[in-house]
């Protein structure tokens, strides 16, 4: 696969543990991929790492959160004038081996964004029971305002085209804290296809406060929030109508 125009781009803080691994396995399939490491203002060696293994690195002077992290990524992209995003986890969570099934879709103009669920077939993952209630009740509500059904909404193994690209670096809709349901609902609103591919993950090695008690409650509160907004917002330009 010609990876001329693909930019991985993956998000990281406080990854020093995992994020060379990560890096090294995308590296083995794919040798001459472009990789940006957008660090969230990280305590640790995460940068000189990243930076040491030929990734373009990019360090947030304060931890603005996950969501402006990728947010960053895609404002390079841009710039760069590459063609298709691909997301990473850090964590080393998500599979190298499917960013070439996330992509291709978009290739062949299937899509213009593809999501990698956990869900759409049988796997060894395991969730914690508040999170798979999390997955259940967010991806009901992003299957009934987006219109299509979403098996897996908190997935961030995620590839965009082009004009996906524009649109989240120029309409103004891309959220800053959590980018998941409510991003793929402000995405087919504005007219994009998005389709959903089953991917096997790795369980996540490294819980935060978001996996469990008030971070839990935290993430359901702002992601009904900015829900809401989404829906009641004006519709935003971008892709072909829904």
């Amino acid at each position: 696969m010609n990876t001329d125009n693909v930019l991985i781009i993956i998000p990281a803080f406080n990854e020093e543990s995992y994020i060379g691994d990560v890096i090294k396995d995308v590296r083995r399939l794919y040798p001459s991929i472009d990789i940006l490491v957008v660090d969230d203002n990280s305590s640790d060696a995460t940068a000189s790492i990243a930076g040491a293994l030929g990734c373009v690195v990019l360090k947030h002077p304060v931890n603005l959160g996950d969501g402006s992290a990728r947010h960053t990524g895609y404002l390079f992209a841009l710039k760069k004038g590459y063609w298709y995003v691909v997301q990473l986890d850090a964590d080393g969570q998500h599979k190298p081996a499917y960013i070439e099934e996330l992509l291709l879709p978009l290739l062949r103009d299937d899509a213009d964004i593809i999501i990698g669920s956990r869900f759409l077939q049988k796997t060894s993952y395991k969730n914690t029971f508040l999170k798979n209630i999390g997955v259940f009740v967010f991806g009901r509500i992003a299957s009934l305002f987006s219109g299509i059904k979403i098996t897996d909404s908190t997935s961030g193994f995620r590839a965009v085209n082009r004009k996906v690209i524009e649109a989240y670096c120029t309409q103004g809709f891309y959220p800053s804290r959590y980018p998941d349901a409510d991003l793929i609902i402000v995405s087919r609103r504005a007219g994009f296809r998005i389709k959903e591919i089953p991917v096997e993950m790795r369980e996540n090695r490294k819980p935060t406060p978001l996996h469990h008690g008030t971070g839990t409650v935290f993430y359901v509160f702002k992601m009904l929030l900015s829900i809401i907004v989404t829906v009641l917002r004006e519709k935003p330009k971008g892709g072909r109508a829904p």
